[in-house]
């Protein structure tokens, strides 16, 4: 099987501007691709998967990859999928987000001098630098307003007013195609199928300025079966750091995904031979928590390594198959000014463990009879703890899969 044919079993694919051709130079490995990574954030979500595996994907192929780092686009925003403007950040956290980046990164692709190894570039090298009204001149004729306006990646922000700040940002996606074609020979961008509007103004300017051919494919966006986006919801996304997301909660949250996703996610994200998924295929009931026990340690292995992604297995299993073994699940460790009177209330201990996000949602999951400290059920919302309980450790369980321990 080719590794277009590939791509297109495990149903990644979702629009093409030509088919034989982009079938043709990513069979050959004659494929310089692009995926661009804005800095928003100091780590990648697991909502990046998709397009980290496929980089790694069409590498193995013998095709080039580029991770873009936005370190330009992400001074204006990309408006794709949201309803309001994205917070406007320093060039110094940018650049500290791009870093983090590439070191989560060098888990899938290889970087590196030569034939297929992938490069690491950052927009702002070229974009922070352009004299506006040369660049108006230079592309501003290749792009139509009423296209432009046309597109699906304005449509949700158009209904609560698109800033002119925004409506710049397929110009300048566009421009980083053309800058690379000439540069680095990119043939190819590849993303989501939200950046789809984007990709074709890079395509068509590319066209119109040096009357050259340039390819797009977009991938289906990793969603649950109620359309939601899985794992990169603001404010409560599922991150590649071990800071932020343990490698115990990263394994619980493909484990804990449902029934109607798990073979979906196994198809798209891991590596598993295609004839072994279509046999898991016909998996019902108990075997679908042996599925998610796969996707889930194949998964931690990938971003956390071996050795995290079997402690997290044997972590979880002990947890949830009855045993009391807790060694290796995600801890906080309280300092002593933490307590007051030698004491800390029960919201400001979840709060500390950082397990809600305000004491109204601690007090809701109390009352939801959601909480539980060493086995016990909490009802009391007043409930405090003493340092001598803390110094022996405290296990929370809070709803039916999430544990966490606090020590003093």
């Amino acid at each position: 099987m080719t590794i277009y044919d590939e791509l297109k079993a495990r149903g990644l694919i979702a629009q093409v501007t030509d088919e034989e051709e982009i079938r043709e130079l990513i069979n050959n490995g004659k494929a310089t691709f692009y995926i661009g990574y804005d800095c928003t954030a100091d780590s990648l979500t697991v909502g990046h998967f998709v397009t980290l595996t496929l980089m790694k994907r069409l590498q193995m192929a013998g095709n080039k990859p580029i991770a873009l780092i936005g370190g330009g686009t992400t001074m204006i925003g990309d408006p794709s999928g949201r309803t309001d403007m994205r917070r406007m950040l320093t060039r110094e956290d940018i650049n500290h987000n791009a870093a983090c980046f590439k070191l989560q990164m060098e888990r899938f692709i290889e970087f590196g001098e030569g034939p297929g190894k992938a490069m690491m570039l950052n927009n702002a090298d070229w974009l922070l630098d352009l004299n506006y009204i040369d660049l108006l001149r230079e592309v501003g004729p290749c792009f139509s307003v009423n296209n432009m306006l046309r597109a699906e990646c304005y449509k949700q922000r158009m209904e609560k007013g698109l800033s002119f700040l925004e409506f710049n940002y397929m110009i300048m996606q566009s421009y980083d195609f053309y800058h690379m074609f000439q540069t680095v020979g990119c043939n190819m961008q590849f993303g989501g199928n939200d950046q789809w509007s984007n990709m074709l103004g890079g395509t068509e300017l590319i066209r119109r300025k040096l009357g050259k051919d340039a390819y797009a494919l977009t991938i289906n966006l990793l969603t649950d079966s109620q359309g939601n986006k899985m794992g990169k919801t603001a404010g409560n996304a599922v991150w590649l750091d071990p800071a932020k997301t343990s490698p115990f909660n990263f394994y619980q949250y493909w484990r804990n995904v449902g029934d109607a996703d798990v073979l979906k996610c196994i198809r798209w994200l891991t590596f598993l031979p295609l004839e072994q998924i279509d046999e898991m295929d016909r998996w019902e009931d108990r075997q679908l928590n042996t599925a998610k026990e796969i996707l889930a340690f194949e998964l931690t292995r990938m971003v956390h390594g071996e050795a995290e992604a079997t402690k997290a297995q044997q972590t979880a299993r002990g947890l949830f198959g009855g045993g009391s073994d807790a060694a290796n699940m995600p801890s906080t460790t309280l300092m002593a000014e933490a307590l007051t009177d030698g004491k800390i209330g029960v919201l400001d201990l979840l709060m500390a463990a950082k397990l809600i996000p305000s004491k109204r949602e601690g007090r809701q999951l109390i009352q939801q009879g959601g909480l539980a400290l060493n086995g016990e059920k909490v009802t009391d919302m007043t409930m405090a703890l003493s340092a001598d309980a803390l110094r022996q450790g405290v296990v929370i369980k809070k709803g039916k899969k999430v544990y966490h321990k606090v020590l003093l």
